[in-house]
This record gives C-alpha cells, structure tokens and sequence, in this order.
C-alpha cells in the first residue's frame, strides 16, 4: 500500500489522530486485531481494541494541549504500536492468556517496521528510537516498584527517553481497558512521576559527574549516582556495531587512525571459514588477540556487528577490566541502500539471514559504555 511521502508523524494529524484511519494507511497495525488478552486486565476486548482506548484516552488527557506537535504525533505514533509485541508474544498458559516480555519483543517488532518502512514512515533516525523506547518501557511507571534497584531503571529509561512522556504513554495505557482494579495503575503511575522528579530525571538523563561515574554507576551493584568516581581509565577501545554493511570498514578506513582492528570478518577469512559455519574459532581468536592489546594497554578497534546487548556487554567488561574506555559506535544505512550493497557484493549475505538480524538487532543503550555515538551512513 502506498504511503504518504510526508510520513507517519505527519498523517497521524492529518487524519486526525485516529487508530483507524492510521491502520488505513498503515496495514502493519492489523496484526493487532484478533489477539486475545487476558480479561481481568483486559475486559475490554482483543489488543486492537484496547490500543483504540489508549489512543483515545491518550488525546483527552489535561496534559495533551501543551504538547508540542511533535511531542503530540510521537506520543501517539507509541501510543498506536505500544502492544506490536503481543502478536508474538501472547500465549494460553495456565488457564490464561499472557504476553511475557511483549514490551521488549515490542521493541525490535517496531524498529524493523520502521527501518523496512523507510520512507513510508518518514521518520530521523531520532524519532524511530523515541518511540521504540517508549513502547520498550511503556510498562515501567506502573511495575518500577517491584524492581530491585528502582533509580536504576529509571535511571537507564531515562538515558533514552523522557520520563514526562513515558508517564503520559502509561497512564493512558492504564486508563484505556477495562480491569478489576481500575485506578490501581494509574496510581502506581503517579508514584513513578513523584519518583522521577525526586531524581532529577523527569526532564533530562541524570547528570553524572563524568562518564566515568555514569559507566561505573550502570555496571555496578548498589552504586550511589551523586557520587564522583575519579576516572582511571587508561588507553580507548572502540567497538564498532551495526548490520553488516552499514558502512562499518569504511568509517575505520577514514576514521581508524593507525589503530589495530579486530575484524571478526577478516579473521573468518584468514582461517577459511564460511559464515554458514560456527564462529566460535573465530571468537576464541579474536579474543586472544584483543587480550595481547589489552595487556599492553594499546589502543584497538573491535569490528564485527555486534547486534546484541549480551555482546556487547561481555566484551565491554571484558575491556573495561583492563582500564579501557569503551566507545561503542553504531552505524546504520538505509534498508534499500543496505540491499543495493548486499547485492554488488562478492560474498553476498543470504537475504533470509540479513533479515533475520534486522529482526534481532538491539540498539546499544547509552549506558553501555564509556560512550556510545550513533551516526548515519
């Protein structure tokens, strides 16, 4: 079906801020209709119909008119795609239905709809993530107090999106259904909104002291976020990260600087492994390798695509155990330019493959390292 050349943001208040007429447009939302939820918490009916009620409950919030545009359409565009996890998710399991981890399946089924949708969504690379973020953590205002480390989570959600929306997402969320306990929510959203403010992350990320504290605050246990670590971090190591293609050798090329790179790709071609085989030969190499350069403290250049979080996270500590500052760089080209690319190329990626780590990717966090930089090739 043919999108408007303006884009989802733009149509969402061209026509009015209606679920219908944006399904209309985008068929990609009717994978919701249809999807069974489980009526003590969902008397309402099926997943379209309640993401109906939070779309409309959403635009009649006191909040709403002093919104700007921009915040109105992405707050809607979440809004609409809030619950694109429980097709996926949602199964019969003892005596119920359930959506288990819905809202991170939630997360990667919106991103891959909006980065195959291109200029069908229309959207900066910023928006997508704003709402990819609001949908990955629409459920934390009213779940935060069950947590562990409650400033953590809030904390972490607050490195990616704005705490005041995130609230405004969840209480519509809690008033949009028909439950047995209703005002229960949205209470536990107004102790999360009182939570934030105490932080200081209602607006805007925490302000560390330095990276160094903010790196420390986010892979430590029980770690105070007012206190200032001094930073004894010693050489830099920079780990690339992206779909395969995206413009990762050639930003090393321009940008490397003379520095050591431990490519995965390289290393797999040195042994003469396929990629349909098993990579961990290839790991267990590059390891040793990066371990030698860690040893001397020498800075180097980790190149591989690095997709998910569990990756990347075991090679920062990794890394950051020999006083490294971790950068982590993420790259990403449009989903045509990235096809036309697989196509020209020697060794082509099977297409199946390449779309199945579209499907996978989970964007690095800005928690995650010493730095993380975003950039469009």
């Amino acid at each position: 079906m043919e999108h408007g050349r303006e884009g989802i943001l733009s149509w969402i208040r061209e026509s009015m801020f209606s679920l219908d007429q944006l399904t209309k447009r985008y068929p990609e939302l009717e994978i919701l209709k249809g999807v069974p939820q489980n009526p003590e918490y969902h008397g309402e009916g099926d997943v379209y119909i309640h993401t109906g009620l939070v779309c409309e409950q959403l635009c009649s919030l006191s909040e709403w008119a002093g919104l700007t545009d921009r915040e109105q359409e992405g707050l809607f565009l979440a809004a609409a795609f809030h619950d694109i996890g429980k097709p996926a998710s949602t199964r019969f399991e003892e005596g119920r239905w359930t959506s288990p981890k819905h809202t991170i399946v939630g997360e990667k089924v919106f991103r891959a709809m909006a980065y195959r949708g291109g200029k069908g969504f229309g959207m900066t690379f910023q928006e997508r993530e704003l709402a990819a973020k609001l949908v990955r953590f629409h459920g934390l205002p009213v779940w935060f107090w069950k947590k562990k480390r409650m400033d953590y989570d809030l904390l972490r959600a607050a490195e990616v999106v704005p705490l005041r929306l995130l609230w405004l997402l969840a209480k519509a969320d809690a008033r949009g259904r028909m439950c047995q306990t209703p005002g229960e929510l949205e209470e536990q959203g107004k102790l999360f909104a009182e939570y934030g403010k105490e932080l200081g992350v209602w607006e805007k990320p925490y302000p560390f002291a330095n990276a160094y504290t903010r790196y420390q605050y986010f892979h430590k246990e029980e770690m105070q976020p007012g206190v200032q670590l001094y930073d004894d971090t010693k050489f830099d190591v920079w780990m690339m990260a992206g779909l395969p293609l995206a413009g990762k050798d050639t930003w090393i090329e321009k940008n490397g600087a003379g520095r050591t790179v431990i490519s995965l790709d390289e290393i797999r071609k040195e042994l003469g492994i396929s990629p349909k085989d098993g990579s961990g030969k290839v790991a267990n190499l590059a390891i040793k390798r990066a371990r030698n350069l860690l040893r001397k403290q020498e800075s180097f250049i980790w190149n591989a695509t690095n997709l998910l979080q569990e990756t990347r996270q075991r090679l920062v500590r990794l890394f950051a155990g020999y006083g490294a500052r971790v950068h982590i760089l993420y790259l990403e080209t449009p989903y045509e330019e990235l096809l036309e690319r697989n196509r020209v190329r020697e060794r082509q990626i099977p297409e199946k493959v390449l779309e199945q780590m579209i499907d996978k990717l989970e964007m690095p966090e800005p928690w995650e390292g010493y730095e993380v930089i975003f950039k469009e090739s």
